[in-house]
C-alpha cells in the first residue's frame, strides 16, 4: 500500500473517530407559527404540551429571528447559512414562473452536504419549497432520503395538491398518500427515526422535519375544532379553528419527540425547534406581544419561538442572545466537529447553546423579501438591525422607519430614518445590496 493511501486512510479514520459521541440532529421547522400561539408563550386559550415541554427542557431563545417574513428565503438560509438573497432566494419560489421570485443557487453548499461528508445520514421529511425539479430537489442538494412535499403551501391538507399538481415525493418518486399532511409527515418522521436510531454502523443522523402547518388553509380535523369550541366557547370562529390547528400540530409533533425517547436515543439527540416566520394575522394567528405578523418586518413577522434541546449538554434556561435561522448551519456543523471553510453569513452559536456564552448582542442582522402581486409589484423591501437599533419597512413603497428596541420593544413609536444611526444602518444595508446584486435570482 502506498504511503499516500495510508495517509488518506488515517485521515478518514481520524475524521470519524468519536462519531458515536456526536449527536443525532433533528431540526423541526413549522410554518407561520405565531409568537403568541403557544401556551408557553402566553396563549391562555392554547394547549401545546409537546412544544411547551421542549421549551422547558432546553434553551429557549427570546430574540431568535427567522431570516425572512415568508417561507422560501428562510428555508434557503437554514440550509446554507447565508442571507437568502446571497443564494438566489429573496422571495417565494413558485411553480408558476411568472409569479416566482427566486432560484436557489445550485452551487451553494448545504447543511446536509456538510453533515453527510462528516459521516451523517441525512434525511428530510415535509415541505421543501426550494425548487420543483433537478438540480433543486432534496436528493440533489445533499439529502440521502426525502419523504415529503416539493411545493409551497398546500391547497388542501388532505389532497396535498397545489394548483392541481401533486408534489408529494418519496425520494424522486411521485406518490399519493392518504391522510392529513401533518399526520403523514409525523408518521414518516417517526419511521425515519426508528430506522436510524440503532444503525449497526452507529452512524448519526440528521433529520430536517418541515411541517406545512399551521400555514393556511387552516384545516384541523373536525373533532379537534369541536374540542376547542367546547373548551373555549368565547373564541371567534376564526380563532377557534386556528387554535385547533396549532393544537393538532402540537399533538403529532409530540409523537415524533416521544419516538426519540422510545428509541432510547434521547440523550444522543439534539433537537432544534423554530418557525419560518411569524403568524398570519388574517388567518387567526397571534404574535403577541409584538407588532405585525407574516409579511411584515415588524417584530411579529420575524421574531419566532425557538428552542434547542440536548439532555445533559444544553441546560434548561431562557436566553436573550440574538440569533437567526442562518446560524443553524455553522452551529450544527461545529457541534458535529466540522469546520465551515466557505463564506457564510450565519454565526456559530455553539458557545451560546452549550455554555450559555455571551454571543454577539450587537451583531448586524439584515432582512430582505421580494414579492409580486399588486401590493409589492415584484419589488423588494428590507430591514436591518444592529444592537437595539432597527431600520425597517414592510412594503417597498413606504419610507424606512427607525426603532430602538430597548426603548420601544413593541415598535409603537417608530422614528423617521434620520440622524447618524439611521445613516450608518443605511450604509451597511447599501453594501449588502451591492453584494447581493451580483447573485442571480431567476433561472
Amino acid at each position: 500500500m502506498s504511503l499516500l493511501r495510508i495517509l488518506c486512510l488515517l485521515a478518514m479514520t481520524s475524521a470519524f473517530l468519536g462519531a458515536a459521541d456526536r449527536p443525532n440532529m433533528i431540526v423541526i421547522l413549522v410554518d407561520d407559527l405565531g409568537y403568541g400561539d403557544l401556551s408557553s408563550y402566553g396563549a391562555e386559550e392554547m394547549r401545546t404540551p409537546a412544544i411547551d415541554r421542549l421549551m422547558d427542557r432546553g434553551a429557549r431563545f427570546d430574540q431568535f429571528y427567522a431570516n425572512c417574513t415568508v417561507c422560501t428565503p428562510t428555508r434557503a438560509s437554514l440550509l446554507t447559512g447565508r442571507y437568502p438573497d446571497m443564494v438566489g432566494a429573496p422571495g417565494v419560489i413558485r411553480q408558476n414562473l411568472e409569479n416566482s421570485w427566486g432560484f436557489f443557487d445550485p452551487s451553494a453548499t448545504t447543511l446536509p452536504q456538510i453533515l453527510g461528508e462528516a459521516g451523517y445520514h441525512t434525511g428530510m421529511v415535509g415541505k421543501w419549497h426550494l425548487g420543483y425539479e433537478a438540480p433543486n430537489i432534496p436528493n440533489r442538494r445533499g439529502f440521502d432520503f426525502f419523504h415529503g412535499f416539493l411545493g409551497d403551501m398546500m391547497d388542501d391538507y388532505w389532497t396535498h395538491l397545489r394548483g392541481g399538481e401533486n408534489w408529494m415525493r418519496h425520494n424522486e418518486k411521485i406518490i399519493d398518500p392518504e391522510g392529513h399532511a401533518t399526520e403523514i409527515f409525523s408518521d414518516w418522521a417517526i419511521d425515519y427515526i426508528n430506522d436510524h436510531a440503532k444503525r449497526p454502523d452507529d452512524k448519526p443522523f440528521f433529520l430536517y422535519l418541515a411541517y406545512n402547518a399551521p400555514h393556511f388553509p387552516i384545516q384541523p380535523p373536525e373533532d379537534w375544532i369541536a374540542r376547542v369550541k367546547q373548551r373555549e366557547p368565547q373564541l371567534s370562529e376564526l380563532r377557534a379553528i386556528n387554535v385547533a390547528f396549532v393544537e393538532h400540530l402540537d399533538h403529532h409533533l409530540g409523537r415524533v419527540i416521544n419516538a426519540v425517547g422510545a428509541a432510547g436515543i434521547d440523550e444522543e439527540t439534539l433537537i432544534v425547534f423554530s418557525s419560518d416566520n411569524g403568524g398570519s394575522i388574517p388567518h387567526g394567528a397571534l404574535n403577541t406581544p409584538w407588532r405585525g405578523g407574516k409579511q411584515d418586518h415588524w417584530e411579529g413577522g420575524i421574531r419566532v419561538p425557538t428552542c434547542v434541546v440536548w439532555p445533559g449538554k444544553i441546560s434548561a434556561r431562557r436566553s436573550d442572545i440574538p440569533g437567526m435561522t442562518m446560524d443553524l448551519l455553522p452551529t450544527l456543523a461545529g457541534i458535529a466537529g466540522v469546520s465551515v471553510d466557505h463564506k457564510i453569513d450565519g454565526q456559530d452559536l455553539g458557545s451560546v447553546w452549550l455554555e450559555d456564552g455571551s454571543g454577539d448582542p450587537d451583531r448586524t442582522m439584515i432582512w430582505v423579501r421580494r414579492e409580486g402581486n399588486n401590493r409589492y409589484q415584484g419589488r423588494a423591501y428590507y430591514a436591518i438591525r444592529q444592537g437595539p437599533w432597527k431600520l425597517t419597512q414592510s412594503t417597498p413603497f413606504e419610507p424606512m422607519q427607525l426603532v430602538n428596541l430597548d426603548d420601544d420593544p413593541y415598535e409603537q413609536n417608530p422614528l423617521p430614518a434620520k440622524g447618524p444611526v439611521a445613516l450608518e444602518l443605511i450604509r451597511q444595508l447599501r453594501l449588502h445590496l451591492q453584494e447581493a446584486g451580483t447573485v442571480p435570482w431567476q433561472p
